[in-house]
């Protein structure tokens, strides 16, 4: 039977021409994940213990965890009505705070220390208590009030992680202040400072030091601080100007980011918050600041929840799981337990705007990847958006996010190491598919089939329809090897540039597109420089060798490696290994002794794609460092060295 909020009637669909949701089926969502939990609550509703793999803190941090973001959910449907919900969802929750502050109640939760989960999961209360004051702080009795305090004062003078967690202890701090309770000047002024180093321009957010570009930039450092305005008031100092005109900024190309399907470009961590990513679009229309049009906020919030709600979250019984559409434990972290989705409840944010307000009134309007073929440069993340019409894929070229610190050593990440995502496709992150390492990678290869890493990312360019980055391959026993890469882009296609470094004359090379996935294993064909994948449905991957790859291409399969469905596959162009004394081939040209240059059209399309004539009809020019693109009908595009 479809879920509630799937039967509701055809109600101002004119307004909603575009995904047929209103507000009230925000509504009827929001009221079947909450009562959904019920099942899994301990008898004073201070925990929710969901079914799922336990996080790295336990049991009973879990169970907090689970408590603190439905109330984040139930608190934003309370206050958006006024009040006007079911009772028992008001009474669940205020027995719950009062029995997890209880040390007596065997509900209570962990206290308050150092970098613990538990921080996190306590903004969350303290956003909640705010927007709900009226109906639960206000009727709680003094003893309860002031056990609550006693918990939340363990942030007072207490470490947090040099990240977003700072902007935790700022807002449950606040919230102190604003029950008149001790709290920390020092606290809060540190940690709003200390996100003043992490703003590089252009409306964005590293989150902490390095290059950690994500979705935490949007549904953590521009939400908590606006969030934070909103109990501090008039006390904000004047900081909720600058914050809103950042968020202003940032908005102003994020709706990019999104397929014509609703689907968010795949990448970053904590993807099983899913939704969550609309977050920042509700707040800019909140905090009254957004400079997209009220119809557009709803069309991009609408259609992102309605992505994810048709294609299996929730589930059958109505619980959000570790995954993408479905339960997928690969493209999840430790410290993710069972509830950590329910950070999908920032998404309901706009729940708080009143219903006559214009994102609930205006007409949809349409994504930017509905209206046309869209291509953005954004130099500050060091990423290149490509979104086409006719299909409503977005793809995100990667040069600039790895989500290292700054110094030392590094790890990648399938979530960050790529060369492309996409609205459309998931890398492959299972572990028996990351240790090969095939998708949207340029891999030196060992003897044995060990594949070098794209660890730490140099950012070199990016501007217009170009970017480049460099990286250090490094093999066991070598030298660590230069690899320059640049990506040109046109329409529907990526050329990728990369030039390698001598320094491992021994290693193959080998290069693959987006891994395709669905619920049956994929067609594949190959042919002379060329490869590719179609799922059942259409969607296509291809590699086409340019220059510098041997003719002979292939496609990787795996199973249960990909977040998109079961069967995935993915084509790969590669180039034998060659001693450093042989001749280089007729028609090639190395970039340094020892070094070698490789050219390579990458394709993601629900288009019918032929490869051969592709690689007929663009040609490709190297002699020496100069690369030289030449696309049908238009310019020749020179591809310089930025190293």
């Amino acid at each position: 039977m479809p879920a509630p909020y799937l039967r509701l009637p055809p109600t101002d669909r004119v307004r909603s021409s575009r995904t047929g949701w209103t507000r009230a089926h925000w509504e009827a969502l929001a009221d079947h994940l909450l009562d959904s939990v019920v099942p899994f609550a301990t008898p004073g509703f201070a925990q929710y213990r969901l079914p799922g793999r336990n996080s790295w803190s336990g049991v009973v941090s879990d169970g907090l965890e689970g408590y603190a973001r439905t109330f984040l959910l139930a608190a934003f449907r309370i206050a958006g009505a006024g009040g006007a919900v079911d009772g028992r969802l008001v009474e669940r929750y205020a027995r719950g705070l009062a029995a997890g502050v209880d040390p007596g109640s065997g509900e209570a939760w962990p206290a308050l220390t150092d970098c613990s989960q538990q921080m996190v999961e306590a903004a969350s209360i303290a956003i909640g208590l705010h927007e709900t004051r009226p109906w639960i702080w206000d009727r709680l009795d003094d003893t309860v009030r002031q056990r609550v305090v006693d918990w939340f004062s363990g942030f007072v003078g207490a470490r947090t992680w040099d990240n977003n967690w700072r902007l935790f202890q700022v807002v449950s701090e606040q919230f102190l202040a604003s029950v008149g309770a001790p709290f920390s000047r020092r606290d809060i002024d540190g940690g709003l400072d200390r996100i003043e180093d992490w703003y590089l321009g252009d409306g964005w957010y590293t989150d902490g030091d390095g290059r950690n570009f994500d979705y935490y930039g949007g549904w953590a450092l521009h939400l908590y601080p606006l969030l934070w305005a909103r109990i501090a008031g008039a006390e904000d100092g004047g900081r909720a100007r600058e914050y809103r005109a950042r968020l202003a900024r940032f908005l102003t190309d994020y709706p990019r980011f999104f397929g014509g399907d609703g689907a968010p470009v795949h990448q970053g961590r904590s993807l099983a918050y899913r939704f969550a990513a609309t977050a920042p679009v509700w707040m800019g229309a909140l905090a009254d600041c957004s400079p997209l049009p009220p119809g557009l906020t709803r069309r991009l919030a609408s259609g992102a929840v309605r992505h994810f709600v048709e294609r299996g979250a929730p589930d059958e019984r109505g619980l959000l799981t570790l995954g993408w559409h479905r339960t997928f434990l690969p493209a999840t972290q430790a410290y993710s337990g069972p509830a950590s989705p329910y950070w999908a409840s920032k998404g309901f944010l706009g729940l708080l705007l009143p219903a006559d307000h214009p994102v609930w009134t205006a007409h949809e309007a349409p994504l930017p990847v509905e209206e046309s073929d869209l291509r953005t440069a954004l130099p500050v993340p060091g990423w290149l958006l490509h979104g086409t019409r006719h299909d409503g894929i977005v793809r995100l070229v990667n040069h600039g996010s790895d989500h290292n610190p700054p110094a030392g050593p590094g790890q990648d990440d399938p979530h960050y190491a790529k060369f492309g995502y996409s609205t459309a496709t998931a890398p492959e992150s299972a572990p028996h598919a990351w240790e090969r390492t095939v998708d949207g990678h340029l891999a030196l290869l060992a003897p044995d089939g060990t594949a070098s890493r794209r660890v730490r990312i140099h950012p070199l360019h990016c501007e217009g329809a170009t970017a480049a980055s460099r990286h250090d391959a490094q093999l066991p026993g070598c030298e660590a090897v230069p690899v320059e890469t640049a990506s040109v882009l046109h329409g529907p296609w990526e050329v990728r540039v990369h030039r390698v470094g001598g320094g491992a004359p021994h290693a193959a090379v080998r290069e693959g597109g987006h891994a395709v996935a669905g619920a049956r294993p994929p067609q594949v064909e190959t042919g002379p420089g060329w490869a590719l994948a179609r799922t059942a449905d259409g969607l296509t991957s291809a590699v086409v060798a340019l220059h510098g790859w041997d003719e002979e291409a292939a496609v990787a399969r795996e199973v249960a490696a990909n977040a998109f469905g079961s069967h995935s596959a993915t084509p790969y162009l590669t180039r034998a290994a060659r001693e450093a004394e042989r001749a280089v081939p007729d028609g090639e040209t190395d970039a340094e002794p020892g070094g070698s240059v490789h050219v390579t059209l990458v394709v993601l399309s629900q288009d019918t794609v032929d490869p051969a004539a592709l690689r007929q009809a663009i040609g490709c020019e190297v002699e020496g460092d100069r690369v030289r693109i030449v696309f049908p009908g238009a310019a020749p595009v020179e591809v310089p060295r930025r190293s």
